[in-house]
Protein backbone atom coordinates (compact mmCIF):
# COMPACT_ATOMS: atom_id res chain seq x y z
CA UNK A 1 0.00 0.00 0.00
CA UNK A 2 0.83 3.23 -0.50
CA UNK A 3 -0.57 5.78 1.34
CA UNK A 4 -0.45 9.69 0.12
CA UNK A 5 0.27 12.88 2.91
CA UNK A 6 0.13 16.14 0.94
CA UNK A 7 -1.01 20.15 0.88
CA UNK A 8 -1.63 19.26 -2.52
CA UNK A 9 -5.72 19.60 -2.15
CA UNK A 10 -7.75 17.29 -4.41
CA UNK A 11 -8.42 20.00 -6.97
CA UNK A 12 -6.58 20.54 -9.87
CA UNK A 13 -3.63 18.17 -11.42
CA UNK A 14 -1.34 17.86 -9.10
CA UNK A 15 -2.69 14.58 -7.39
CA UNK A 16 -3.77 12.89 -10.37
CA UNK A 17 -0.40 13.70 -11.56
CA UNK A 18 1.30 11.88 -8.55
CA UNK A 19 -1.10 8.52 -9.10
CA UNK A 20 -0.52 8.30 -12.21
CA UNK A 21 3.06 7.81 -12.11
CA UNK A 22 2.38 5.33 -8.73
CA UNK A 23 0.20 3.66 -11.40
CA UNK A 24 3.08 3.11 -13.77
CA UNK A 25 5.91 2.47 -11.59
CA UNK A 26 4.05 0.46 -9.24
CA UNK A 27 1.02 -1.44 -11.24
CA UNK A 28 -1.60 -3.45 -8.38
CA UNK A 29 0.23 -1.81 -5.50
CA UNK A 30 -3.32 0.01 -3.72
CA UNK A 31 -2.76 3.64 -3.28
CA UNK A 32 -5.15 6.03 -0.24
CA UNK A 33 -5.40 9.53 -0.33
CA UNK A 34 -5.21 8.93 3.68
CA UNK A 35 -4.65 13.23 3.88
CA UNK A 36 -4.39 15.06 1.04
CA UNK A 37 -5.44 18.48 2.06
CA UNK A 38 -2.82 19.14 4.76
CA UNK A 39 -2.64 22.89 5.22
CA UNK A 40 -1.05 24.32 2.64
CA UNK A 41 3.06 24.81 3.21
CA UNK A 42 2.13 24.01 6.98
CA UNK A 43 5.19 22.30 7.54
CA UNK A 44 4.93 22.09 11.61
CA UNK A 45 0.94 21.12 11.09
CA UNK A 46 2.38 18.02 8.61
CA UNK A 47 4.86 17.03 11.58
CA UNK A 48 2.07 16.24 14.00
CA UNK A 49 -0.58 14.72 11.54
CA UNK A 50 1.41 12.27 9.87
CA UNK A 51 2.40 10.10 13.04
CA UNK A 52 -1.10 10.52 14.03
CA UNK A 53 -2.63 9.80 10.80
CA UNK A 54 -0.23 6.87 9.54
CA UNK A 55 -0.15 5.06 12.55
CA UNK A 56 -3.45 2.73 11.93
CA UNK A 57 -1.64 2.09 8.48
CA UNK A 58 0.00 -1.80 7.43
CA UNK A 59 3.21 -2.03 8.66
CA UNK A 60 4.37 -2.58 5.00
CA UNK A 61 2.85 0.58 3.99
CA UNK A 62 4.87 3.05 1.97
CA UNK A 63 3.44 6.80 2.92
CA UNK A 64 4.72 9.55 0.63
CA UNK A 65 4.60 12.77 1.85
CA UNK A 66 4.80 15.80 0.21
CA UNK A 67 4.52 19.49 2.07
CA UNK A 68 7.66 21.21 0.24
CA UNK A 69 7.41 24.71 0.30
CA UNK A 70 11.18 24.60 -0.24
CA UNK A 71 11.18 22.61 -3.84
CA UNK A 72 13.94 23.53 -5.50
CA UNK A 73 16.15 24.14 -3.05
CA UNK A 74 18.80 22.36 -1.54
CA UNK A 75 16.69 20.68 0.63
CA UNK A 76 17.67 16.93 1.20
CA UNK A 77 15.15 14.21 -0.54
CA UNK A 78 14.64 11.39 2.17
CA UNK A 79 13.26 8.11 2.68
CA UNK A 80 13.10 7.19 6.60
CA UNK A 81 12.11 3.66 7.41
CA UNK A 82 10.30 4.23 11.36
CA UNK A 83 8.68 1.17 13.07
CA UNK A 84 8.44 -0.40 10.31
CA UNK A 85 6.80 1.99 7.65
CA UNK A 86 8.59 3.94 5.19
CA UNK A 87 8.36 7.14 4.54
CA UNK A 88 9.14 9.39 1.64
CA UNK A 89 9.32 13.04 1.23
CA UNK A 90 11.52 16.47 1.67
CA UNK A 91 13.90 16.68 4.98
CA UNK A 92 12.52 19.50 5.82
CA UNK A 93 11.00 18.93 9.28
CA UNK A 94 7.71 16.99 8.34
CA UNK A 95 9.90 13.98 10.17
CA UNK A 96 10.79 15.49 13.21
CA UNK A 97 7.90 14.55 15.21
CA UNK A 98 7.57 11.01 13.69
CA UNK A 99 11.24 10.27 14.50
CA UNK A 100 11.06 11.91 17.66
CA UNK A 101 8.44 9.36 18.96
CA UNK A 102 8.93 6.25 16.99
CA UNK A 103 11.53 3.18 18.66
CA UNK A 104 13.20 2.40 15.51
CA UNK A 105 14.85 4.45 13.04
CA UNK A 106 16.54 4.19 9.49
CA UNK A 107 17.01 7.37 7.38
CA UNK A 108 18.16 7.02 3.78
CA UNK A 109 19.34 9.99 1.51
CA UNK A 110 18.66 9.97 -1.67
CA UNK A 111 20.91 10.21 -3.89
CA UNK A 112 19.83 9.50 -7.88
CA UNK A 113 17.78 12.36 -9.92
CA UNK A 114 15.44 11.36 -12.52
CA UNK A 115 16.14 12.00 -15.82
CA UNK A 116 13.23 14.02 -15.92
CA UNK A 117 13.01 16.39 -12.62
CA UNK A 118 10.92 19.22 -12.97
CA UNK A 119 12.02 22.30 -10.62
CA UNK A 120 9.07 22.60 -8.46
CA UNK A 121 7.19 18.98 -8.92
CA UNK A 122 9.19 16.67 -6.86
CA UNK A 123 6.18 15.30 -5.93
CA UNK A 124 5.70 13.79 -9.02
CA UNK A 125 9.22 13.34 -10.42
CA UNK A 126 11.05 12.25 -7.16
CA UNK A 127 9.49 11.09 -4.16
CA UNK A 128 6.74 8.89 -6.05
CA UNK A 129 9.36 7.02 -8.50
CA UNK A 130 10.73 6.26 -4.83
CA UNK A 131 7.85 5.20 -3.05
CA UNK A 132 6.60 3.11 -5.88
CA UNK A 133 9.99 1.67 -6.15
CA UNK A 134 9.96 0.98 -2.42
CA UNK A 135 6.14 -0.54 -1.99
CA UNK A 136 7.77 -3.29 -5.31
CA UNK A 137 10.37 -4.27 -2.45
CA UNK A 138 13.13 -2.65 -4.37
CA UNK A 139 16.12 -0.56 -2.69
CA UNK A 140 16.44 3.46 -3.94
CA UNK A 141 19.67 4.34 -4.89
CA UNK A 142 20.69 6.25 -1.28
CA UNK A 143 22.84 6.23 1.56
CA UNK A 144 22.17 5.75 4.74
CA UNK A 145 22.54 8.93 7.70
CA UNK A 146 22.46 9.07 11.50
CA UNK A 147 18.25 10.26 12.15
CA UNK A 148 20.03 13.37 14.55
CA UNK A 149 21.10 14.36 10.37
CA UNK A 150 17.43 14.98 9.48
CA UNK A 151 16.49 18.82 9.85
CA UNK A 152 14.43 18.95 13.38
CA UNK A 153 13.35 22.09 14.52
CA UNK A 154 12.37 22.78 17.93
CA UNK A 155 8.99 22.35 17.82
CA UNK A 156 7.28 21.14 21.21
CA UNK A 157 6.33 17.26 21.71
CA UNK A 158 3.02 18.17 22.18
CA UNK A 159 1.48 21.56 20.25
CA UNK A 160 -1.14 23.39 21.61
CA UNK A 161 -2.26 24.79 18.52
CA UNK A 162 -4.95 24.05 15.59
CA UNK A 163 -3.41 22.12 13.05
CA UNK A 164 -5.81 21.36 10.90
CA UNK A 165 -10.27 22.18 9.83
CA UNK A 166 -12.50 19.61 8.56
CA UNK A 167 -15.69 19.90 6.38
CA UNK A 168 -17.71 20.02 9.88
CA UNK A 169 -15.79 22.49 11.21
CA UNK A 170 -13.59 20.52 14.20
CA UNK A 171 -10.63 21.60 14.71
CA UNK A 172 -7.99 18.93 14.79
CA UNK A 173 -5.18 20.02 17.09
CA UNK A 174 -1.12 18.63 17.87
CA UNK A 175 -2.03 17.39 21.07
CA UNK A 176 -2.56 14.19 21.65
CA UNK A 177 -5.56 13.15 23.90
CA UNK A 178 -3.76 10.71 26.38
CA UNK A 179 -0.99 13.43 27.26
CA UNK A 180 -4.10 15.19 28.85
CA UNK A 181 -6.81 13.84 31.68
CA UNK A 182 -10.33 13.81 31.00
CA UNK A 183 -10.91 16.39 33.52
CA UNK A 184 -8.93 18.76 31.79
CA UNK A 185 -10.04 22.09 30.19
CA UNK A 186 -9.02 23.81 27.20
CA UNK A 187 -9.50 27.32 26.83
CA UNK A 188 -9.59 28.80 22.84
CA UNK A 189 -10.74 31.70 21.60
CA UNK A 190 -12.39 33.31 25.09
CA UNK A 191 -14.33 30.10 25.23
CA UNK A 192 -13.56 27.48 27.76
CA UNK A 193 -14.03 23.32 26.52
CA UNK A 194 -14.34 20.25 28.68
CA UNK A 195 -14.39 16.37 27.70
CA UNK A 196 -17.06 14.74 26.14
CA UNK A 197 -16.45 11.10 25.06
CA UNK A 198 -18.67 11.46 22.07
CA UNK A 199 -20.66 14.05 20.26
CA UNK A 200 -23.80 12.82 21.70
CA UNK A 201 -22.78 13.50 25.35
CA UNK A 202 -22.73 17.28 24.73
CA UNK A 203 -25.68 19.15 24.13
CA UNK A 204 -26.88 20.64 21.00
CA UNK A 205 -24.84 24.13 20.38
CA UNK A 206 -21.91 23.05 22.94
CA UNK A 207 -18.30 23.28 21.76
CA UNK A 208 -16.21 20.79 23.58
CA UNK A 209 -13.16 18.98 23.31
CA UNK A 210 -13.30 14.79 22.61
CA UNK A 211 -10.46 12.28 21.91
CA UNK A 212 -10.90 11.57 17.74
CA UNK A 213 -10.43 8.57 15.87
CA UNK A 214 -6.35 8.84 16.10
CA UNK A 215 -5.61 10.03 19.60
CA UNK A 216 -5.79 13.69 18.87
CA UNK A 217 -7.67 16.54 20.89
CA UNK A 218 -10.02 17.76 18.46
CA UNK A 219 -12.40 21.04 19.72
CA UNK A 220 -15.66 20.66 18.09
CA UNK A 221 -19.62 21.67 18.36
CA UNK A 222 -22.67 19.27 18.52
CA UNK A 223 -24.45 19.42 15.52
CA UNK A 224 -22.60 22.68 14.61
CA UNK A 225 -19.49 24.52 13.27
CA UNK A 226 -16.78 24.86 16.52
CA UNK A 227 -14.77 26.71 13.31
CA UNK A 228 -18.11 29.24 12.80
CA UNK A 229 -18.68 29.78 16.64
CA UNK A 230 -15.10 30.46 17.77
CA UNK A 231 -13.64 31.93 14.61
CA UNK A 232 -11.27 29.33 14.61
CA UNK A 233 -7.86 28.38 12.19
CA UNK A 234 -5.15 26.82 11.60
CA UNK A 235 -2.54 28.02 14.25
CA UNK A 236 -5.35 29.51 16.47
CA UNK A 237 -3.93 28.67 20.31
CA UNK A 238 -5.06 26.16 22.81
CA UNK A 239 -4.68 26.75 26.44
CA UNK A 240 -4.89 24.25 29.02
CA UNK A 241 -6.71 25.08 32.05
Amino acid sequence: MIAIFTDFGVRGPYLGQMHAVLAERAPGVPVVDVFPDLPAFNRKAAAYLLPAYSQYLPLAAVCLCVVDPGVGSDRRPVAVKADGRWYVGPDNGIFSILVRRARRVEVLLLRAAPQRLSATFHGRDLFAPVAAQLARGDAPDAVGVACEALVSPDWPAELAEVVYMDSYGNALTGLRAATLGHEAELAVAGRVCRFRRTFADAEPGEVFWYENANGLVELAMNQGSAADALNLGVATPVQLR
